[in-house]
């Protein structure tokens, strides 16, 4: 592995400049720490709730703990945490299904759905969807206008977080909080659901603290602190969550059941690790920014920008560097380092994919992955990093291989 000398300098001039970004991140962290740890004692966890459960899992103590962890971290009133949920979009689908009913009115108010999400909703078809259970489905952007007739239609509105493929900067949880106020004040009614995905512990506050009613979001991503092996969580109401229950198992057993199978010391030991990872993987984040803004290319977000996930985009403006780009990231992993990447179809996805992750867990994206859509203008999305240093070699890797970007 060789990287440019003129890189490593660049890099080193990079790291300095960011004290003062890296110190927000660490004071972030610190108070998420905190706030994990005090999530834990108020729970009384002990290393008898580490017990293995099969079958039914009935009567399961480990389970109810691990979830009410989770709720005091998201200060809910209940929440779900199993191994049962595959996904974040596994998530989505079980809380959209369990919470709208034939007839109603699904609402996004944060422009449109992430691309594994056009599926559920049925915008492209696919078995099963809400389209074909009667559910409608309308879009708008409550960050730009108010379009008062959709949001007195709808029954439940999803925000969300992460900008996904569609090259939009993450919204912060202040930014949610004004599009919740916003819908809330049309329509008092209106369920709001926040995809959560990419964007815990990146900040203080969680999307509850801003009067969200749901939150969901994937243990393969931050919350799992690159420990948990699968799962996924939905957090909030009371009255919510059990209506989302009997999607997760079946109407009259709900969260009563379901197995944990030898994973809730890992779930719980995950989430405890987790705002010390989610830290890493922006600092991560905040140096691919300002190196490659150095050479030229636009990054969104900027360096000093308020961050609402971890993700960090990059305009690479050719397939050619698309692919060249994660085959460094490729190359730096612990994990299958020699694979050749290329573009493939991807379940739940209209285009073909690039992804690189050479990572423990299959699909980890708080583990140090990259991926983009083989579509202009070309951007890879460069995500995760348990150690700052992975990333940071990852990033200056690339950039010796891609070089500066191409003047018109």
């Amino acid at each position: 592995m060789k990287i440019d000398e003129r890189i490593l300098k660049l890099g080193e001039r990079v790291e300095n400049s960011l004290e003062n970004e890296f110190r927000k991140i660490d004071r972030i962290r610190e108070k998420n720490f905190l706030k994990v740890l005090n999530a834990f004692q108020k729970a009384n966890i002990s290393d008898f709730h580490f017990r293995d459960t099969s079958g039914y899992g009935l009567f399961d103590p480990g389970r109810d703990k691990l979830e009410e962890v989770y709720k005091n971290i998201f200060h809910t009133e209940s929440a779900l945490v199993r191994p049962q949920i595959i996904s974040g979009t596994h998530a989505i689908a079980i809380s959209l299904f369990g919470l709208l009913r034939p007839g109603q009115t699904l609402l996004y108010l944060s422009g449109e759905p992430y691309e594994t999400g056009e599926a559920i909703i049925g915008i492209r078809k696919a078995t099963g969807s809400l389209a074909e259970y009667g559910i409608k489905f309308n879009v708008t952007n409550l960050s730009e206008k108010i379009e008062e007739e959709k949001i007195k239609k709808a029954s439940v509105g999803v925000i969300q977080r992460s900008g996904g493929y569609s090259y939009r900067k993450a919204l912060t949880v202040s930014e949610i909080e004004e599009m919740i106020k916003k819908a809330k004040a049309i329509n008092p009614n209106i369920t709001i659901m926040v995809d959560n995905c990419y964007g815990e512990f990146v900040e203080e506050r969680e999307p509850t603290d801003a009067g969200a009613d749901v939150v969901v979001g994937s243990l393969i991503k931050n919350m799992g602190g690159a420990i948990t092996p699968t799962g996924g969580y939905i957090a909030g109401k009371e009255s919510a969550i059990e209506k989302i229950e009997a999607m997760l198992t079946a109407p009259g057993t709900g969260r009563e059941i379901g197995p944990m199978l030898n994973l809730t010391r890992l779930f719980l030991q995950g989430v405890f690790f987790a705002p010390l990872v989610v830290s890493n993987a922006l600092k991560g984040a905040v140096f691919a920014a300002k190196l490659f803004s150095e050479l030229g290319y636009k990054v969104k977000p900027a360096y000093n920008e308020k961050r609402g996930d971890i993700v960090q985009a990059i305009e690479l403006g050719s397939p050619e560097k698309l692919v060249e780009f994660a085959q460094s990231v490729q190359n730096v992993s612990p994990i299958d380092w020699d694979a050749e990447i290329t573009p493939s179809p991807l379940a739940g996805y209209g285009n073909e994919i690039l992804m690189a992750a050479g990572t423990f867990v299959q699909g980890s994206s708080i583990e140090l992955s990259a991926d983009a859509p083989m579509k202009p203008p070309y951007v890879i999305y460069l995500q995760g990093g348990v150690y700052y240093e992975h990333s940071k070699l990852a990033s200056m890797y690339a950039a010796s291989r891609i070089g500066t970007p191409k003047r018109d």
